[in-house]
Formats: C-alpha cells, structure tokens, sequence
C-alpha cells in the first residue's frame, strides 16, 4: 500500500451539463477515496482526493477523459498536504 497523498486538480473543458460530478463521486467511491468535486463559476471542475498515492493517481488519469459525454482538455494538479477532515467523497454545491 503506498502513503497517504492528496491531490487538488483542475478540469479544463466542456466538464459541466455532462455528469462529470457524479461520474467523479463514483469513480472516488470505486477508489475508495476520500475528498469532494465541485463545479467552478468558469465553467471548470475542481475536485480534491485523498487516500493511498497509487489510488489518488488513477482518479487523476480517470479525469483526463472523465465521463462520456465529456470533452477534457487540460487537467492541472497541485499535491497538496492531506486532510485531517477529509472524509466521504461528496460532490460540493
């Protein structure tokens, strides 16, 4: 099992209107992670994960193409310090 990472990513592109919320939630809650998504008022995705590294990289490359109907063009990562408070993954309104 590798340590404890977390991971702050932007998703850039047509992310909102397409599931990209919900998609995330799921594929968190496959991962068993913890942290939240939320939508961004420029029409982009933030979301926040935590949990072993390994796990925390694949739902970063999850959301290099995120849910069918959307369309990524660009996903920025931060590695910030975890969260003592993170906990479910849940989707931020």
């Amino acid at each position: 099992m590798s340590e404890l990472a977390a991971a702050r990513v932007q998703v850039i592109g047509r992310v909102q209107g397409v599931w990209f919320r919900a998609s995330t939630q799921e594929e968190a809650a496959r991962l068993s992670l913890a942290g939240w998504v939320r939508n961004m008022p420029d029409g982009n995705v933030e979301a926040f994960f935590q949990g072993p590294r390994d796990l925390v990289e694949k739902a970063i490359a999850w959301c290099h193409h995120g849910p069918p109907l959307a369309r990524v063009t660009e996903v920025r990562v931060q590695w910030v310090e975890p969260d003592d408070d993170a906990a479910e993954f849940q989707v931020r309104y």
